[in-house]
């Protein structure tokens, strides 16, 4: 199985980190310049300079800042934390909430947290290039939220019984079609396509788990792989519960084909009868 994009970066990254070239000098003179418009990971991050060199060394917006920062956009799509943007683009507090949130994200694609983003390594807000409105809110409505796991486990064509059971077993289940297709450079690509259909909705929001399958494959591309061929799309059902801790667990997938006739039986004795 070929490398997933995201393992391919921080291969790269972080032995560019490791580097003591590559920190930055914290008596070194910076800065102030205006962000570029094609380095797309800040846009609308809320402040419009940034400083330079930045503190993992780079020192030219073209030949380093710009794709380099680029490099980050996969661990960004998976969501892992709502001020992850804003830490990667200004790398200033809150470096501990987001350190916290995205090194397990980092941890399930088998990367340590960069020592180059140690957080004791960043100067306090006032000494950013960073206006007042870039002030962050610790307001959001907490929402179930996807995690590393253990895959689950996928069952071909399961008796009725069996996927009756799973519906009651467990919090929710939907219809979700998975589907794979492969970039430019032959990595490839997980996405929910089309709408996602509730059987059992519990904890779940209607507007809000597209999303989050979404970015469940995102960041447990191991079991991704597994659940579509390249190329492919695959309907599933889908079952699983929100942890103690608010996080998402998938647990019984079942591809969904034509033929499996006993998954549609169990569908609609649901919607009629429940456990």
């Amino acid at each position: 199985m070929p490398p997933s994009l995201m393992a391919v970066f921080f291969t790269v990254a972080l032995m560019a980190m490791a580097s003591p070239s590559m920190t930055f000098d914290m008596g070194q003179s910076t800065r102030c310049v205006a962000i570029p418009n094609q380095m797309k990971v800040c846009k609308d991050v809320g402040y419009s300079e940034m400083r330079l060199p930045n503190f993992l060394g780079h020192s030219n917006l073209e030949g380093e800042v710009v794709p380099r920062s680029e490099d980050w956009r996969p661990l960004l799509q998976t969501g892992c934390h709502p001020q992850a943007q804003a830490f990667l683009c200004s790398l200033i507090a809150p470096c501990v909430a987001v350190r916290d949130s995205c090194a397990p994200v980092l941890a399930c694609q088998g990367h340590p947290w960069p020592e180059a983003l140690d957080c004791d390594r960043f100067p306090a807000e006032e000494d950013m290039c960073l206006s007042p409105h870039a002030k962050f809110s610790h307001f959001a409505k907490e929402l179930p939220k996807p995690a590393c796991q253990r895959c689950p486990s996928v069952e071909e064509a399961p008796a009725m019984k069996t996927v009756l059971d799973a519906f009651c077993q467990h919090d929710f289940a939907v219809t979700a079609k998975l589907h794979r297709r492969r970039l430019p450079m032959g990595e490839p690509e997980f996405e929910v396509e089309g709408r996602v259909e509730f059987i059992h909705q519990g904890p779940l929001l209607p507007y809000d788990t597209q999303h989050l399958l979404q970015q469940w494959l995102l960041i447990n591309l191991r079991c991704a792989n597994v659940l579509v061929r390249p190329g492919r799309s695959q309907l599933y059902v889908l079952t699983g519960s929100v942890q103690p801790d608010g996080t998402l667990a998938l647990t019984r997938l079942f591809p969904w084909h034509k033929k499996d006739i006993n998954i549609a039986v169990a569908t609609r004795k649901w919607k009629h009868h429940r456990c």
